[in-house]
């Protein structure tokens, strides 16, 4: 794969077509699958990710074709995925994750885990909105902690408190089930 670092690439976007097209190309596969599940875990809308996705490198592009000048590459891609989810998210005013965002197959796990699953998303639809997103951008994006203060425009510390009240709310509801389980077992 080429190794060509992020931030050259985005220079090419404001080449010729050709050196465009395959600079965005490129980032598009290194990138794609992270904001599609950033936008899956915020929407919970595997179509509105979708078009979401589609619609942040439609104006990475357009960023990169005006010659802006970046530090941080994912930082600023997220952003722009971010802003999209939010902006969607005030439109339609559909706040909620699927149990299928999840590692595990729905189907093909036993009930118990089903059930757990369950619980996960009726956990992660009670948090508050923002530290929802923070937790989904640390678990599930793997980004680190400036990063996510970059991406929503917070402090380093109001991130890590809202992904510690996060965890912290998840432990809470889901600790009950946890004991009956391990009782069970």
């Amino acid at each position: 794969m080429d190794e060509t670092p992020d931030l050259e690439l985005y220079a090419r976007l404001a080449q010729d077509d050709s050196a465009a097209q395959a600079a965005l190309s490129l980032l598009y596969r290194r990138y794609s699958q992270r904001i599609y599940t950033y936008c899956r875990k915020i929407l919970g809308d595997n179509q509105t990710a979708e078009d979401l996705l589609q619609e942040t490198f439609v104006k990475l592009f357009e960023s990169g074709r005006q010659g802006r000048e970046l530090e941080n590459f994912p930082a600023y891609l997220m952003t722009i995925a971010r802003n999209l989810c939010l902006s969607h998210r005030a439109r339609s005013k559909r706040q909620y994750v699927e149990v299928e965002d999840f590692h595990l197959t729905y189907h093909d796990v036993p009930y118990e885990q089903k059930e757990l699953l369950q619980l996960i998303q009726t956990s992660l639809e009670l948090l508050p909105e923002d530290y929802r997103e923070a937790f989904v951008l640390r678990e599930y994006n793997g980004l680190s902690y400036n990063e996510i203060s970059e991406i929503i425009g917070e402090s380093l510390d109001v991130v890590k408190v809202r992904i510690f009240r996060a965890k912290k709310k998840l432990r809470d509801v889901l600790a009950p089930y946890l004991a009956d389980l391990n009782s069970k077992a």
